[in-house]
């Protein structure tokens, strides 16, 4: 049955007391305390550092069974080898094995660099070598890959196109595949805007879809009590 998943980018922020976390909650207990209230998380550690086995372990530890992890891809993968073949693509995919073998592993967001501009051969290539049990959206920041030949392509993989929506760049709503993959980075929100914004969700959930929807972290909470509010509207 497909549902909605969602939070904010990251959970370890402590200007986020008191309205989201208790004033006198420590940091090692953030977690534990985010997964009470949302039900995923988008993970941007994994963009800069390949996670220890200990560490996913721990993040699984403190939260309850059904909560997911969304992966941003290595910054290796995505900037440096801009998506050119790699063996170290294989070994991000084997870091992230203890979220993947406990059933933890939300989709992984492939986030190209603004200055990478499309490439159908290289996107082909590139998708043809992902594991095909792993969920994978992508974000494409040069307005080039935004056109219908990209979408095929990407339907053809089952891979989502990521609906990242900023104050600069704002992504065409095509589904291109069987879950949707939002990120909503506006500086603010109204209320009629996160109406819909859940309507939104609804109608792809009746479709049959999961969504994944993922607030900006800031300096304040808003991101994360604008999380919470959608999974009681949705």
């Amino acid at each position: 049955m497909a549902g909605l998943y969602c939070g904010t980018s990251g959970f370890a922020y402590a200007s986020w007391k008191p309205d989201f976390y208790p004033p006198k909650l420590p940091a090692k207990d953030f977690l534990k305390h985010y997964a009470t209230r949302l039900n995923a998380v988008e993970i941007n550690y994994t963009f800069r550092l390949l996670p220890k086995a200990a560490t996913l372990e721990n993040w699984v530890n403190a939260t309850p069974e059904g909560f997911l992890f969304a992966c941003k891809a290595h910054m290796r993968i995505t900037h440096i080898n801009r998506l050119k073949e790699s063996e170290f693509t294989e070994l991000f995919f084997k870091a992230l094995e203890p979220l993947r073998a406990t059933r933890r592993l939300g989709p992984i967001l492939f986030q190209l660099p603004p200055n990478l501009k499309v490439d159908l051969d290289l996107l082909t290539a590139f998708l043809g070598k992902l594991p095909t049990d792993i969920r994978t959206t992508f974000e494409f920041r040069n307005p080039t890959w935004l056109v219908d030949e990209v979408y095929r392509l990407l339907e053809r993989h089952r891979a989502a196109l990521c609906l990242a929506e900023s104050d600069r760049l704002e992504v065409p709503r095509v589904i291109t595949s069987d879950f949707v993959y939002a990120r909503l980075r506006k500086q603010e929100y109204s209320p009629a805007s996160r109406r819909e914004i859940a309507e939104g969700a609804r109608e792809q959930i009746a479709a049959g879809r999961d969504v994944f929807v993922f607030f900006k972290h800031e300096d304040t909470p808003e991101g994360a009590l604008y999380a919470e509010e959608l999974g009681r509207l949705t």
